[in-house]
């Protein structure tokens, strides 16, 4: 994947807020059948010096479309490449995805900058948004 992830100056460094991004059309594939899975990712952060710019940041969800990862890796390395480039005081990425089976997956996984005690913040996950996918 080649997609860079842009960023630009927090016009409000010196303040505590909370960013929120929800991708509801997210297409990945799994890398057992090399089927498309489809799901929604949010991106909840507090910036710190810098911000993820929306445009590079959709350019950079789209290129999982040809991508076999597990939820769980797939995850995991937007938290990863999104805390390398913007370098937050928190950030959550959340996964939810539609069910195969009668099973339907969500992944939350979490980045705290050493030293910053983040505020609870609670998960966006919504039951009833799942339904729909």
């Amino acid at each position: 994947m080649n997609t860079e992830i842009e960023t630009f100056d927090n016009a409000y460094p010196n303040r505590d807020y909370t960013i929120r991004h929800i991708a509801t059309e997210f297409t990945s594939l799994c890398p057992k059948t090399g089927s498309p899975d489809f799901g929604t990712i949010v991106l909840n952060y507090i910036p710190d010096k810098t911000c993820i710019e929306l445009k590079a940041y959709k350019l950079y969800l789209q290129a999982y479309r040809s991508e076999g990862m597990f939820y769980e890796a797939l995850t995991n390395k937007i938290l990863d490449d999104l805390v390398t480039v913007c370098q937050p005081r928190w950030m959550r990425i959340e996964s939810t995805w539609k069910g195969r089976g009668g099973i339907r997956t969500v992944i939350i996984v979490e980045y705290q900058m050493p030293g910053y005690d983040a505020p609870v913040i609670p998960a966006f996950y919504d039951d009833t948004i799942a339904c729909k996918m």
